[in-house]
């Protein structure tokens, strides 16, 4: 099948879920109402369709697609299949700013949040690029310094929740990664960095392909290997610290996605990094909907369903790459 194919079943699967979002949850709305509940502001179920279950799925989408593009590009960079905002550190320094915040400020106002997850994020990767060799940002260099930094940040995060026991129901459900709550406010805030950021991204698909042949072949084609990668690790990193900010520590959307991408289009990245926004906001509002249907009324929140999927699908890719270089 042609790689168009698989955008086109991708974006048609993803408007099928959207759909299904809005419908579903401990009031379900058939099918047929959904419409009409969002256009007609006298129905019954308009509050729930527009101002509590639509917000709650774009966030969703948009979330998704950064985090697999984030993904994409950090796999190109760093050429290995495991890497992801989570995997490398980037998610757990998110993590650890939020929960200092909850833990530390408790009584900081709410858009306090989303921006220490941001900041956070970034500040992850400005020791990254302390500890990468000297700024060289060598991929073995930054994947090792990346997987020690989540370790240090997850276990940081653990002892505030120990150490304070208040608000941990709160920190545990950012952590964990939900859309339970999310608003019109997230998903504005989102919107123009998706709108303006993975066109960009989508942009330096001919950098990302040349980054992929090795460090020898892009320094005999004149590329400046240090200055490309740090924007482009830049860019990865802002999506990923955006996203988090917006629906918490959500993990293996940015290791899935561009996977499973990759085994349908192959890893150019002119057609790799848009079916990885796809499929990373297929997977995100496929774990909420599950999320929000298994247990009804309660809800089970979408990164532990992403989880349940992720973790075994990360061994079954080391595995992989365990066994591929043996031989």
């Amino acid at each position: 099948m042609t790689r168009p194919f698989y955008l086109a079943a991708a974006l048609l699967l993803l408007l099928l879920l959207g759909i299904v979002s809005v419908s579903v949850g401990a009031l379900p709305i058939p099918l047929r109402d959904v419409s009409s509940a969002l256009l007609d502001t006298h129905s019954r179920f308009h509050f729930i369709v527009y101002e509590v279950r639509l917000p709650r799925t774009l966030v969703g989408l948009l979330a998704g697609m950064g985090l697999a593009v984030a993904g994409a590009i950090l796999q190109s960079l760093i050429r290995n299949p495991l890497a992801s905002p989570d995997v490398i550190g980037i998610s757990k320094g998110a993590g650890f700013a939020a929960a200092a915040v909850i833990f530390l400020f408790p009584q900081s106002p709410a858009y306090i949040l989303p921006l220490a997850a941001f900041g956070g994020a970034v500040g992850t990767f400005l020791i990254l690029l302390l500890l990468s060799r000297r700024l060289t940002l060598a991929p073995a260099a930054l994947a090792l310094v990346g997987v020690a930094m989540g370790a240090i940040l997850m276990a940081a995060t653990q002892y505030l929740i120990v150490t304070h026991p208040t608000n941990v129901n709160t920190a545990l459900l950012w952590m964990s990664g939900s859309l339970w709550g999310r608003s019109w406010r997230e998903a504005i805030s989102l919107l123009p960095w998706i709108i303006v950021l993975l066109p960009l991204a989508w942009g330096s698909y001919q950098k990302l392909n040349v980054y992929q042949l090795g460090d020898e072949t892009i320094t005999s084609l004149g590329v400046h290997m240090t200055r490309q990668r740090l924007l482009l690790l830049l860019l990865a990193v802002t999506l990923a610290g955006i996203s988090v900010s917006a629906v918490g520590a959500i993990g293996f959307i940015g290791l899935m996605a561009p996977h499973m991408a990759r085994r349908f289009v192959g890893s150019h990245n002119q057609w790799l990094i848009p079916l990885a926004a796809l499929l990373g906001a297929n997977l995100m509002l496929l774990g909420d909907i599950l999320g929000r249907m298994l247990i009804v009324p309660r809800e089970i929140p979408v990164g532990i369903m992403t989880a349940l999927v992720g973790a075994p699908y990360f061994v079954y890719l080391l595995r992989r790459e365990r066994s591929r270089r043996s031989f």
